[in-house]
């Protein structure tokens, strides 16, 4: 299973990344590649703490199960529901997008499993530094693969 943690994959990340182009367009879903950039800090963003969001009644009754299936490696279907908060229907703009989405993706590695937040996921609920380090690459593969990359 690949890990945000391990240098070598949180690099491939990094590479697919700086791969991506403006005018890419998606196979699958409504976001442009800068809006992608910027849904993809949200996760990030709660992992270490940043943004705090509010547990769902339907994250409390299905969260634990949904976790092993979005941590399992095995890739996300298309179409999943996302959590309001995380959806970006604004414009962005792309090389400020990727430049912050790549210094939260390297920070991850660099601050380690000690920088994760202790606080429960809005939707997951209570999980390790390790899941969320699943859950993030996973999440990051998902996106990069909308796109191609």
């Amino acid at each position: 299973m690949m890990d945000l943690f391990d240098a070598k994959d949180n690099q491939e990340i990094v590479e697919r990344i700086e791969k991506l182009q403006p005018e890419i367009k998606a196979l699958w879903g409504k976001m442009n590649v800068p809006q992608m950039l910027a849904h993809a800090q949200v996760p990030l963003r709660c992992a270490f703490g940043e943004l705090k969001l509010k547990r769902s009644l339907f994250g409390v009754l299905f969260g634990r199960m949904a976790l092993k299936q979005m941590t399992s490696g095995k890739p996300w279907r298309h179409g999943m529901p996302t959590d309001p908060n995380f959806i970006i229907t604004d414009e962005r703009e792309f090389e400020k997008e990727k430049k912050q989405l790549i210094a939260l993706v390297q920070r991850f590695m660099q601050s380690g499993p000690s920088a994760i937040t202790k606080d429960m996921h809005p939707f997951f609920g209570k999980m390790t530094p390790q899941q969320w380090s699943a859950l993030q690459w996973n999440h990051l593969n998902h996106h990069l693969s909308q796109f191609e990359v």
